[in-house]
C-alpha cells in the first residue's frame, strides 16, 4: 500500500505570488504617476486660458473705445459703458473692472450682473479645543491637501495670492502695465488655493488713452476643470486597479499553486520514506508548467528505473561473484586436506583461474558502472560510422585472428553516413560486437561490418557465418552477465557484460541494438547479425 505524507506546509501568499502583485501594482503606479504627472503642469491650459482672456479684452476694450468713449473728457462715459459691457461680458463667464487714466475703478460687472452680485467664500473652520480633536482635524487637513494636490488643485500655490484692491486698480501690476498703454495680465492664488487669472488691456483709441479694462476669471473655473479630469482618472484608474488586482492573484493563483503541489510532490519524492510517490502530471494544463510537470513525472520514472537498475545490478554482481568465489573457497580447503602434488598443482591451477574471474569480473563491473558517468560527461562530436567502421576492421585485419577468421568491411554506397556521438564509445560498442562474431565464427569464416542510411537512421551491422541465435535468446543475450560461449574457449573466460555495456552504449545515443539470424537459401541458418540503429545527422556526397 502506498504511504503519503502531507503536502509542505502551505503559505497564505507565496513569493511567487508576492512578486507578481508587487510587479503588477509597481507598473500600474509608474503608470498613474506617469499620466499625474503629465497633466500635472496647468502651464499649458494657463496659457490657453490666458490667450483666450486677452483676445476678448481686447474685443471688448476696442468696443469701449469705439463706442463708449468721450474724447472731450478722455474717459469712459459710463451710461454708454454699462449696456455694452453688460451685454458683451455676460456670456463670458469673467469679471470685468474698467478703471479710469488715474487708476480708479469705475465699473464693475460683479454690480451690473445679477450673477456677480452676491459671492460667497468658504470659511475655514473654527479652530478646535479639544487637543485629540485638532490632531484628527489636521490629519483630515493634510489627506485633504494631498488629495487636492493629486487631484491639481493647488500644484501653484507658491504663486503670489490674489486678493481685492477696492477702487485704487493701481495695486495691480497688470493695471500698472495697461496704463503705459501695454497689455499685461497675472496669475494668482486666492485663500482657497484656486487660480485668478487676470488680463488687463489699455482702452486705446487713435493713440489716445481712455481708461484700462481688466478681465479676471471667477476663482476656481480652471480648477474645476482639472478637478474633473482627474476625478474621472482616478475613477479609471480605480477599477483599472481592481481589474488588475484580480488578474494578478488569478494569475499567481494560476502558476504559483501548481509550482507548489510539484514542489511538494518533488519533496515527498526526495524523503521516500514510506513508498515511491510520482509527480502529478497536470493534464489538464497545456501549457509550460503542465510541461515541467511532463517532465518531472518522467525524470522521477527514470530515477526510479535506475535505482531498480542498481539495485538489480548490485544483486547480479552479487551472485556472479559468488561463484567464484565458492569455488575458491571449495579449492583452498581441498588444497588443506589432499597430499598428493599432482592434486595439489591441479588445485593451485584451479584457484589462479578463480582469481583472474573475479579479476576479470570486477574490471568488467567496474568498466559497467563507470559507464553512465563517463556517457554524460563524454563530448558528443559528429561521426562518420563508415570511416568508423572501416578503421576498426583494418585494426582487426593487423591483427593474428583465431581460426583464421576474416574480418570484412561492405561498402554501402557514396555517401557517408553520419551520427552525433562519443566515438570512443561507440568503437567499444562496434570491438565488442566484432569479438563476439569472431567466438562464434567456423575456421575461416567471415565476419561482416557494413554501414547504411535507412529512412533517416542509420543502420550499422556486424555478422557471422556462425550457428546464430536461439530464438529465445535473441533478447536474453543483452541481460548482464549471461553467456553462452563455444567450450573450446573454456569456461569463466567471459563476464557476460559486453552487450549488456553495447546496448547501454546505444540507448544513451538515442538509437537501439538488437540480433537477428542470417537465413540462407535453404530457409537454414547462416550465422547472426546484430544491428545497431541510431539517428542520422546528416548526409554528405563524398
Amino acid at each position: 500500500m502506498r504511504a503519503t505524507l502531507p503536502y509542505l506546509p502551505r503559505r497564505r501568499f507565496s513569493a511567487l505570488t508576492r512578486r507578481i502583485l508587487s510587479f503588477n501594482v509597481i507598473a500600474f503606479l509608474i503608470l498613474i504617476v506617469g499620466v499625474l504627472y503629465v497633466q500635472s503642469s496647468r502651464i499649458g491650459l494657463v496659457e490657453e486660458r490666458i490667450a483666450g482672456i486677452s483676445d476678448q479684452a481686447l474685443i471688448v476694450g476696442g468696443a469701449l473705445a469705439e463706442y463708449a468713449a468721450d474724447s472731450d473728457k478722455r474717459a469712459i462715459e459710463l451710461n454708454q459703458a454699462e449696456p455694452l459691457l453688460r451685454q458683451l461680458i455676460a456670456p463670458t463667464h469673467l469679471r470685468a473692472r474698467v478703471y479710469s487714466t488715474t487708476g480708479r475703478l469705475t465699473l464693475d460687472t460683479r454690480n451690473l450682473l445679477a450673477r456677480n452680485v452676491v459671492t460667497t467664500e468658504e470659511l475655514p473652520p473654527p479652530t478646535p479645543t479639544n487637543p485629540v480633536v485638532a490632531f484628527f482635524d489636521r490629519t483630515i487637513a493634510s489627506v485633504q491637501n494631498l488629495y487636492d494636490g493629486l487631484m491639481g488643485v493647488r500644484p501653484l500655490a507658491h504663486l503670489e495670492p490674489y486678493f481685492e484692491a477696492g477702487r485704487d486698480g493701481r495695486v495691480y501690476s497688470e493695471v500698472n502695465q495697461a496704463l503705459t498703454g501695454e497689455p499685461s495680465n497675472s496669475v494668482r492664488v486666492n485663500e482657497q488655493g484656486k487660480l485668478v487669472i487676470s488680463v488687463a488691456v489699455p482702452i486705446r483709441r487713435f493713440a489716445t488713452l481712455y481708461g484700462v479694462l481688466m478681465l479676471t476669471t471667477e476663482s476656481g473655473d480652471i480648477d474645476d476643470i482639472l478637478k474633473a479630469e482627474r476625478t474621472a482618472l482616478v475613477e479609471v484608474f480605480a477599477v483599472a486597479f481592481i481589474a488588475l488586482l484580480f488578474s494578478a492573484v488569478y494569475l499567481a493563483g494560476f502558476i504559483a499553486q501548481p509550482i507548489l503541489r510539484l514542489a511538494a510532490a518533488a519533496e515527498r519524492v526526495r524523503r521516500g520514506r514510506a513508498g515511491r510517490y510520482e509527480i502529478p502530471t497536470l493534464e489538464d494544463r497545456n501549457d509550460e508548467i503542465g510541461e515541467l510537470a511532463d517532465s518531472l513525472a518522467a525524470m522521477t520514472r527514470a530515477l526510479y528505473e535506475r535505482i531498480d537498475a542498481i539495485e538489480s545490478f548490485a544483486a547480479d554482481v552479487a551472485h556472479e561473484l559468488k561463484n567464484p568465489l565458492t569455488s575458491l573457497k571449495s579449492a583452498v580447503e581441498m588444497f588443506e586436506r589432499t597430499k598428493d602434488a599432482d592434486n595439489r598443482e591441479r588445485l593451485v591451477q584451479v584457484i589462479r583461474n578463480d582469481v583472474k574471474r573475479i579479476d576479470r569480473l570486477i574490471t568488467d563491473i567496474s568498466d559497467a558502472s563507470r559507464l553512465d558517468a563517463e556517457l554524460s560527461r563524454g563530448h558528443s562530436e559528429p561521426i562518420d560510422l563508415s570511416k568508423l567502421l572501416d578503421t576498426i576492421v583494418d585494426i582487426y585485419t593487423g591483427m593474428d585472428v583465431p581460426r583464421g577468421v576474416r574480418i570484412r568491411f561492405a561498402e554501402s554506397s557514396d555517401t557517408s553516413v553520419i551520427v552525433q556521438g562519443i566515438g570512443t564509445r561507440l568503437g567499444q560498442v562496434f570491438r565488442n560486437l566484432i569479438d563476439n562474431a569472431i567466438s562464434f565464427s567456423p575456421d575461416n569464416g567471415t565476419v561482416l561490418a557494413a554501414a547504411k542510411a535507412v529512412n533517416g537512421q542509420v543502420q550499422a551491422s556486424i555478422e557471422d557465418e556462425g550457428p546464430g541465435i536461439a530464438e529465445d535468446d535473441l533478447e536474453r543475450i543483452f541481460q548482464r552477465f549471461y553467456t553462452e560461449r563455444p567450450a573450446e574457449h573454456g569456461f569463466g573466460k567471459n563476464s557476460g557484460l559486453g552487450l549488456a555495456i553495447a546496448r547501454q552504449i546505444v540507448a544513451s545515443h538515442g538509437g537501439r541494438i538488437w540480433a537477428e539470424n542470417k537465413s540462407s537459401d535453404s530457409s537454414k541458418c547462416a550465422g547472426a547479425r546484430f544491428v545497431v540503429e541510431l539517428p542520422l545527422l546528416r548526409t554528405e556526397v563524398l
